[in-house]
């Protein structure tokens, strides 16, 4: 007896290739690459970024009362320490190392509070930033890489 093409085979699939990947694991996949290009170019802004305040204080205006204020030094080296440990992060996730998904979550999670601390220096690119920590967030909480490998 012949089976139709369109019912389901009851034989099992090579477990050498698996299951070809669905819909939704693809984009998870496509955004954690994404979010490690993205977190790799954010490590990099941020040591930009955490440069030009620790060369010249004139980069950034100067802030009256905020209630996060530290002097632009400091945010410099905190910037450009976040930046390194970001950009690190990114290369591990493009590498699929298996540190990185939990610690780009956690580094995500902290450069949205740097940027929320330092919204009176630089206001829309905080606001930017903000908005791409919370893209690698939900990329790397969807993303569930695949337990068998062969």
């Amino acid at each position: 007896m012949s089976q139709d093409a369109s019912q389901p085979s009851d034989t099992p699939q090579d477990t050498r290739t698996g299951a070809p990947p669905s819909r939704k694991s693809a984009w998870a996949a496509g955004g954690v690459t994404f979010a490690g290009v993205l977190m790799g170019m954010n490590g990099i802004l941020h040591i930009l970024q955490g440069i030009a305040a620790i060369a010249k204080d004139d980069v950034y205006a100067v802030v009256g009362d905020y209630m996060y204020r530290i002097n632009l030094t400091g945010w410099g080296w905190i910037l450009v320490m976040l930046g390194a440990v970001t950009a690190v992060t990114g290369w591990g996730i493009l590498t699929r190392e298996a540190w990185a998904r939990l610690t780009g979550i956690l580094i995500a999670a902290l450069s949205i509070i740097a940027q929320f601390m330092f919204l009176p220096y630089a206001p829309l690119w905080g606001l930017i930033v903000i908005a791409v920590d919370l893209f690698v967030i939900w990329a790397l909480s969807v993303y569930k890489p695949d337990t068998v490998h062969v």
